[in-house]
């Protein structure tokens, strides 16, 4: 059966990964914070940089995708706003249900299952690190925003966007690529060598994460969350495509990236800004262990719609 085969050749190989990160953590206590610069400020941007060089690459592509993003992101944003209102939530709580819906795990969860479901196709990959290096942005910008003051959000976040190299490796990979620019092998090999380390590292790096948080069966906005983030959130993604006419590999991988879990981001900065931190810990593990399931079927769903 095509979803049997996509669990187990997909799924579960990340799974062992995210389990042995978690091991890990709870045998040896790894640093997180070493972990979480190691892969923010040398994994991604290598990832980031080496695949936008080399793959095929165009303006149009970018346009493509941000057209989608921003489309998708809007959405959500109407839907728990809607939510939020009509589940009066206190402004704490709706500032971190906001960022479990908005803020997905697109880094090191979605660039490891399109590297599986797409069998390392470059051009699939490239589409996964574009729309990552846009959550990053988000992440940073209105991840901040919607648990801080608009004053003191926008000095941080201004901050914190400038901070983040993949930034620059995709203006970098983008630039480098459109102009044709032959990198010397000696320059790009140690890139290859950092973009080959990302996927493992990664996915090791979020079962650490995971291991930390505590699960609770009990709060009905984490249930919520979850529908919204793994059932609707794809379900609009497909509204999307169809409206803007995308299909092959270019909708398959939008669509797929979509459905991805709540990103641990969401619960870092709810733990930096001391706002909800409980709350938000528990929809990102409640959100990555039920993704198991969900991001099984976007995938066979993405498989058969395009």
């Amino acid at each position: 059966m095509e979803i049997v085969f996509i669990f187990l050749n997909i799924i579960v190989p990340v799974f062992i990964l995210i389990g042995l990160g978690s091991w890990m953590h709870l045998k040896f206590s790894l640093d997180l914070y070493t972990l979480a610069k190691l892969n923010i400020y040398f994994l991604s941007p290598g990832f980031v940089l080496v695949n936008l060089y080399e793959s095929s690459f165009s303006i149009d592509l970018l346009g493509q995708i941000f057209l989608f993003f921003s489309l998708f992101i809007f959405s959500l944003l109407i839907v728990v706003q809607i939510v939020g209102k009509v589940g009066k939530y206190k402004k704490s709580v709706r500032g971190v249900f906001t960022n479990s819906v908005l803020l997905y795990n697109s880094g090191n969860y979605g660039v490891p299952v399109n590297d599986l479901a797409f069998k390392q196709d470059p051009f699939a990959a490239t589409i996964q690190v574009i729309v990552m290096t846009f959550q990053n942005v988000l992440s940073y910008t209105f991840g901040i925003f919607s648990l801080r003051s608009v004053e003191e959000g926008k000095l941080r976040a201004l901050i914190g966007l400038f901070k983040m190299p993949a930034i620059y490796a995709m203006a970098a990979g983008v630039l480098l690529n459109i102009g044709n620019v032959q990198i010397p092998g000696f320059l790009i090999k140690p890139g290859e060598y950092i973009a080959n380390a990302m996927i493992g590292i990664a996915l090791l790096t979020l079962g650490a994460q995971v291991a930390q948080l505590t699960f609770k069966l009990k709060l009905l906005v984490v249930y919520i969350s979850l529908m919204i983030r793994l059932a609707l959130g794809p379900v609009i993604a497909y509204s999307l495509i169809i409206l803007l006419g995308y299909d092959g590999i270019l909708a398959q991988a939008l669509l797929i990236s979509s459905g991805m879990p709540s990103s641990v981001n969401s619960a870092i900065i709810s733990q930096e800004y001391n706002n909800e931190p409980e709350l938000a810990a528990q929809i990102v593990l409640s959100s990555t262990i039920f993704s198991m399931v969900t991001v099984t079927l976007t995938i066979f769903a993405a498989q058969q719609l395009f």
